[in-house]
C-alpha cells in the first residue's frame, strides 16, 4: 500500500564513482528497474531497496543510524546489512543488491539472497496469542521469523484478519484507500507459516493453573506460553439515545464499514468528541461530503496531548475545511434527527459518531487475577505477574525507562513493537521494553507526528513556525524533553526518536532550543 519510489538518480547498475557517496551519507539511484539506495559506512559501501515496505516511505530521506535506517514516514527500522525489518509498522524485509566496488567505482549488481532465519534455541511447548490486532500479529510474525517451530495459535475476535486499524478513521473512511489494502497479512500467510489463525476464536476465560484457554463454545487451548493483546473497546456515550441505530463507534473493520454505508445517505453528521480519532472521522466524513459538528467538553480540541498552539490549529485547518466546532458542551441526548446540547442547542445529525476514547479490555486479565492498575501490570520484558504469561498493546501497562513512571500507551506502532519484544522474550531472549512511543495523525493535508510521552510538562518550546506548518515542539519536565511533535519536519521527528532513546538531551535542547 502507500505510494512508491519513482525511479530517479544515477543508473547504479552501470556504475557510478565511489566518491559521489559521501562518507556517512547515501545516494539514491536505481538498478535493473527497482529503486536503491547507497549507502557508505566507512570503506563498507551497501545496497538496499529505497522503498519501506510499510506505506512506500522514501527512505532516501529517512536517518541512518548504526547499521540501520528509519523510514521518514511513520518510523519503521531496518537493517542495513540484511534489509529486516527491525522495528514496526514495517513487517516486511527490505531487498538487498551485491555492490561491486572496484577501485574508484561502484556497480550494484543483482539481488541478494535474503538471509534465512536460524532456528529458535529453546522455546515453549507451544504460543497462544489472545487478540488478533497490531500487537498480536506482531508477535506471531516475529516467533516464526526468530525461527520458532512450536504450534502457534492467534485468536482474534472481530471475524477479521488483523487489519491496519489506523486507517480506519484515515483513508479507508475517507475514501481514499480501497479494503485489499487494509489487511495486514491474508489467511493465506498464516497457513504458511503454519500459525493456527481463527478469526472469530473469541476466548471465555483463562486457566492459569492448567495452562489453557477456553473458548465461546466449550473449546480449550493449552499453552506452554500466552501473550494478552486484547487491545481496548472505545467507550460508549452516556446519554439517552445513544444506542440509537444511526450512533456509531469507530473501532473495527465492521464500524468503519457501517459509518461508511450510512454516509452514503447523510447529510449531516455530528462527531461527539475532539480526540484524534474524532477529528480524524470529521476530516474523513468532510472527504465525503457530509456536513459535520464536532462536540466536546474541552475549549482547545487535542490541547491535552499537544498543547494549545498545535490543537488551536488543528482547529483552524478544520475549520478552513468546512468542520464546525461547539466546544465547552457536550451532548445531553440524542433523537431520531438530531442532538441536542447541554447548552439547550439542537444539531441536525444523520449520522453520530462518539469518538470519546477507549479502555482497555482487562475483562480476561481481571477475571485471571493479574496484577491490574489502570491496565494490566508487566515488568520491563512484558511480562505479567503470572509465570509464563506476558501483555502487550493497548492492554500493557509499563515501565517506561524515560519518566520513570508505569505508562499505558494506545498507538499502533508501540503496539506492533511490543509484540515483537514479547515474541522474543518468549523465546527467552530477555529484551527490554524501551519503546520510544510514536504516532501519527491526519487532519486534511495536515499531518502531525509525535514522539515520546508526555502526560504533563510544565514548558513547551518551539522551533520554527507552527502556522506555517514547519516545526518542532518540545514538551519538556524538570528541564528534561520528554516528547517532540512536528509538522513538516519528518526527519527532525527521527532525529528526535533516536535522541531519546540515546538519552541525548543536549542534541534535543540543539533541535528545540529552550526559549
Amino acid at each position: 500500500m502507500g505510494g512508491e519510489t519513482k525511479l530517479t538518480g544515477p543508473d547504479l547498475g552501470q556504475g557510478i564513482a565511489a566518491a559521489d557517496v559521501p562518507e556517512g551519507g547515501s545516494l539514491l539511484g536505481h538498478a535493473q528497474g527497482e529503486a536503491v539506495l547507497l549507502v557508505r559506512r566507512g570503506e563498507e559501501i551497501v545496497a538496499i531497496g529505497a522503498t519501506c515496505t510499510h506505506y512506500g516511505g522514501p527512505l532516501s530521506e529517512g536517518l541512518v543510524a548504526g547499521d540501520t535506517i528509519r523510514c521518514p514516514w511513520h518510523h519503521a527500522c531496518f537493517s542495513l546489512r540484511t534489509g529486516e525489518a527491525l522495528r514496526a509498522p514495517a513487517l516486511n524485509a527490505l531487498p538487498c543488491f551485491d555492490v561491486q566496488h572496484d577501485g574508484g567505482q561502484i556497480i550494484v549488481l543483482g539481488r541478494r539472497e535474503p538471509l534465512t532465519a536460524k532456528r529458535a534455541a529453546a522455546g515453549p511447548s507451544s504460543v497462544v496469542v489472545v487478540g488478533a490486532g497490531a500487537a498480536g500479529n506482531a508477535c506471531v510474525e516475529t516467533l516464526r521469523s526468530q525461527g520458532y517451530a512450536g504450534p502457534v495459535a492467534l485468536l482474534g475476535a472481530e471475524g477479521t484478519t488483523p487489519i491496519d486499524r489506523p486507517n480506519l478513521s484515515k483513508d479507508y473512511l475517507a475514501g481514499n484507500a480501497p479494503e485489499e489494502w487494509m489487511s495486514i497479512r491474508g489467511e493465506d500467510f498464516y497457513r504458511e507459516h503454519d500459525v493456527d489463525f481463527s478469526p472469530s476464536g473469541r476466548v471465555e476465560k483463562l486457566d492459569l493453573a492448567g495452562k489453557r484457554v477456553l473458548l465461546e463454545g466449550g473449546a480449550a487451548r493449552p499453552y506452554g506460553a500466552l501473550v494478552l493483546a486484547t487491545g481496548a473497546q472505545p467507550n460508549r456515550l452516556a446519554v439517552p439515545g445513544a444506542d440509537a441505530p444511526h450512533v456509531f463507534t469507530l473501532r473495527t473493520m465492521a464500524d468503519s464499514r457501517a459509518i461508511i454505508a450510512k454516509a452514503a445517505g447523510a447529510k449531516r453528521a455530528v462527531v461527539i468528541g475532539a480526540s484524534f480519532i474524532g477529528l480524524e472521522v470529521a476530516a474523513s466524513l468532510r472527504a465525503r461530503g457530509v456536513e459535520v459538528d464536532v462536540v466536546a467538553p474541552e475549549t482547545i480540541p487535542l490541547a491535552r496531548v499537544l498543547g494549545d498552539a498545535i490543537g488551536a490549529h488543528v482547529k483552524k485547518v478544520h475549520e478552513e475545511h468546512g468542520v464546525c466546532f461547539h466546544l465547552g458542551t457536550s451532548p445531553s441526548a440524542i433523537e431520531a434527527g438530531s442532538v441536542v446540547l447541554a447548552n439547550g442547542s439542537r444539531l441536525p445529525a444523520d449520522l453520530v459518531v462518539a469518538g470519546v476514547g477507549v479502555m482497555p479490555d482487562l475483562s480476561l486479565a481481571q477475571q485471571a487475577g493479574l496484577t491490574i492498575d489502570r491496565g494490566v501490570v508487566v515488568d520491563d520484558q512484558l511480562r505479567t505477574s503470572a509465570p509464563g504469561v506476558w501483555a502487550v498493546g493497548d492492554v500493557a501497562r509499563w515501565p517506561d525507562p524515560r519518566s520513570g513512571d508505569r505508562i499505558r500507551v494506545e498507538h499502533w506502532v508501540v503496539a506492533e513493537r511490543m509484540g515483537q519484544i514479547a515474541a522474543k522474550n518468549v523465546l527467552g531472549a530477555a529484551v527490554r521494553c524501551d519503546i520510544v512511543p510514536f504516532f501519527w495523525s491526519a487532519h486534511f493535508d495536515l499531518v502531525v507526528n509525535y514522539v515520546g510521552h508526555a502526560e504533563g510538562w510544565d514548558r513547551i518550546d518551539v522551533a520554527g513556525s507552527i502556522e506555517g506548518r514547519d516545526a518542532a515542539v518540545a514538551y519538556r519536565k524538570g528541564g528534561k524533553t520528554l516528547a517532540v511533535a512536528t509538522i513538516g519536519r519528518d526527519r527532525a521527528a527521527l532525529e528526535a526518536g533516536l535522541s531519546m532513546e540515546n538519552g541525548d538531551e543536549r542534541a534535543l535542547s540543539k533541535l528545540v532550543p529552550p526559549s
